[in-house]
């Protein structure tokens, strides 16, 4: 019978020291315990391990407290082969971002979302990964947390495809902020369901869907530029060549290196297709003729030269032209004209 693993639980709290201690026991690990930095410090110099969980603040009374994060360091320093996953009730996305791309954690958790079974999918890939002293991309779960509900009811729809949970997590909390509705999913082939099924005004995409030489996200990004959603690239490949390559062969509306993710970047993004997308929706009411006669009507052309171009009679371009001032709740051309312009 092969050696168990040891895995190290650092957080202030009894109780969650005995619920990751119970599910690590159970999938065959060794388990050791720590309430505090200088305790897991001790730990971490007495045995390797293959797996730490770290709590981000580990004082009770101090919500403040990032100790979490100075464990990270220790273990990249002092036990490089251990892969940590920080597990927290505190963090914000900022924090949850810094974890990951500077302090190495393999993934990131939430406590008030936690579940047994993404965890255990989470143990399964670092046991399944080879140790490494190199910092890699962020893996985890392809378990996929449910579909969020958007606040209004009516917000479009923002697709996130990424096998990591806390990289899900994030881009979830972000583009909530925007005012979309997100709908995430993990894998190539969930993700082709949902698009075969729904409508998404953005997709976020990450490359590396199992694992950083796998690139499942390439094929997604022919399938939304063949349905012609925008789409965002976010992922820990930084190859210029390839960055290059993606853009000139895919139409993708940014590229997002995960090492460098900036917050108020990823939101500008945002913002400028939530623009796009209301303006998109605006028109959607039109037929495909009223679109064909609003375009003409854009490019400054009279009623007559419209009706030329179109082989109809002026009279049809003005019942048209009614329909589409009504549908769009415009009264002159030059508003009409406004809104053709923006859903370009």
């Amino acid at each position: 019978m092969t050696q168990n693993f040891r895995a190290l639980i650092v957080d202030d709290d009894s109780s969650w020291q005995q619920i990751m201690s119970e599910i690590l026991i159970d999938n065959g690990f060794d388990v050791d315990t720590a309430s505090t930095l200088d305790e897991a410090v001790e730990s971490l110099k007495a045995t390797p391990h293959r797996l730490a969980v770290v709590d981000l603040s580990l004082s009770a009374s101090d919500h403040h407290n990032q100790d979490g994060l100075r464990v990270l360091d220790h273990v990249r320093r002092l036990d490089p082969n251990c892969r940590s996953v920080l597990l927290t009730g505190f963090a914000t996305v900022e924090i949850a971002v810094k974890a990951l791309t500077e302090h190495n954690a393999f993934t990131f958790l939430r406590k008030e979302s936690f579940k047994r079974s993404e965890f255990k999918d989470i143990i399964k890939r670092i046991l399944v990964s080879a140790p490494s002293t190199t910092e890699e991309t962020p893996a985890a779960s392809p378990d996929p947390k449910p579909a969020s509900v958007s606040v209004s009811g009516i917000s479009p729809k923002v697709l996130i495809v990424d096998d990591d949970a806390g990289w899900r997590s994030i881009l979830e909390d972000l583009i909530q902020e925007a005012e979309f509705q997100p709908v995430v999913s993990a894998s190539f082939g969930e993700a082709l369901g949902l698009l075969r099924k729904d409508k998404f005004a953005l997709a976020v995409v990450d490359l590396s869907l199992r694992g950083n030489q796998n690139l499942d996200g390439l094929q997604l990004l022919k399938i939304t530029q063949g349905h012609h959603i925008p789409t965002i690239v976010i992922s820990g490949l930084s190859e210029p060549d390839e960055i290059k390559r993606i853009y000139a062969e895919h139409s993708i509306s940014a590229y997002i290196e995960k090492q460098a993710f900036d917050r108020n970047a990823f939101k500008r993004i945002l913002a400028d297709t939530r623009e796009a997308s209301l303006s998109s929706n605006e028109l959607s009411v039109l037929t495909d003729r009223e679109r064909e006669v609003l375009d003409l009507l854009a490019q400054g052309l009279t009623n007559k030269e419209i009706a030329e171009k179109l082989v109809i009679t002026t009279n049809t371009v003005k019942r048209h032209l009614k329909a589409i001032f009504e549908k769009l709740n415009v009264h002159t051309r030059a508003a009409a004209t406004a809104i053709a312009t923006r859903g370009k």
